[in-house]
């Protein structure tokens, strides 16, 4: 049986896969708890997998799991260690006031499985930092949405999604949060009322780590999936109409 999920990078006990939106890393509470990445995988592959990290049921990407004990406990001491470097790309409604920062907000623990940013002072805070830049800009009729890329350096429960809205970027489709449960071409004021996403606006774009016993690093970077890339599409092929085809999205 073939692998249900592409596969990145695979070596030294570790594998990296192309995680799909819609589908959890692990068993849900509630439901079949066969319909998770690591289960799958284990039946298609007739092996154990250990997680190492964790991404959101509607976040795509890199995703990397372990096939031994000893891969498993390396991998994830190097996570605990910030010795791993994560990129993500997040599609948002308007930008942060700067082009590019860091957002060191604390965070804390809220209800329903959320979190939200620490008071000054407040106990329980947790240390939280997220790098970014913006990379992509575009103004449809009806909202601002910008391209950004998110490397968070440490690895909080919703990091990135809790620091980009805190700092006035919040995830373009982010219903947990406050924001749609998706956006058509009529959201954003273009022709037509075609759903263009309907998950979250985040992917994991790329892992960067030395392996266990290895000395090179490796870079490990999943593409854009079909929806996000077709939003960026739409909203370039609008940008375009407004310029009179002389121009794009501004930035990069």
């Amino acid at each position: 049986m073939g692998e249900p999920f592409p596969v990145l990078w695979s070596g030294a006990g570790l594998l990296a896969i192309d995680k799909p939106p819609g589908l959890p890393v692990i068993p849900a509470r509630t439901g079949d708890p066969e319909a998770c990445v690591r289960r799958r995988l284990e039946a298609a592959l007739g092996e154990r997998l250990w997680v190492v990290h964790r991404l959101d049921r509607d976040t795509s990407g890199v995703l990397l799991l372990a096939r031994s004990a000893d891969a498993h406990r390396a991998a994830s001491t190097a996570f605990e260690r910030h010795e791993v470097r994560k990129w993500y790309l997040a599609f948002t409604r308007g930008a942060p006031e700067h082009p590019s920062g860091t957002i060191g907000t604390p965070l804390h623990h809220a209800r329903k499985g959320k979190m939200r940013p620490a008071a000054p002072g407040e106990p329980g805070a947790l240390p939280a930092q997220t790098e970014y830049d913006v990379r992509r800009r575009w103004n449809p009729p009806a909202v601002a949405v910008a391209l950004i890329e998110a490397r968070p350096r440490t690895g909080r429960q919703h990091q990135v999604r809790v620091h980009l809205r805190a700092a006035g970027a919040p995830l373009l489709v982010d219903p947990l949060y406050g924001g749609a449960s998706r956006i058509t071409a009529a959201d954003l004021g273009l022709e037509g009322d075609d759903v263009l996403v309907a998950r979250l606006t985040l992917h994991a774009a790329r892992l960067e780590f030395v392996p266990p016993g290895a000395a090179e690093t490796v870079r490990v970077e999943a593409p854009l999936p079909a929806d996000l890339a077709g939003l960026v599409a739409r909203l370039d092929a609008a940008a375009d109409a407004a310029a009179g085809l002389t121009g794009r999205g501004q930035g990069i």
